[in-house]
């Protein structure tokens, strides 16, 4: 299975190739989506990936959607961790907030 990659890191990237290249069409859609919606730097997402990771319920795929997201509220954690399918409890709901808000 391939390693999710954060929309921090598609616009370094794309960024980069756009910088030698004229992107097609959906390259650089993806680009501009990625310019959009990024709101951490590549590093910084980096960061709290690695973060999250410590935590022996989160695997890289929630990681990254968390990365990208960068939630607010205890819902919407619980929303991302739907199809994982994990039953999380108020403490680690918490835990998770307190990590993205440490990062944001």
């Amino acid at each position: 299975m391939p390693e999710p990659v954060s929309l921090a890191k598609v616009k370094l990237l794309l960024g980069e190739e756009a910088a030698r290249r004229t992107l097609p069409r959906e390259a650089g859609l993806a680009h501009q989506h990625a310019e959009t919606f990024a709101r951490l730097s590549d590093e910084a997402t980096a960061r709290l990936i690695e973060e999250l990771r410590t935590l022996p319920f989160v695997d890289a795929s929630v990681a990254v959607k968390i990365a990208d997201i960068l939630p607010q509220y205890p819902e919407e954690i619980r929303l991302l961790f739907s199809k994982e399918r994990v039953p999380l409890d108020e403490e680690q709901v918490s835990r998770l907030l307190e990590i993205v808000a440490h990062h944001r």
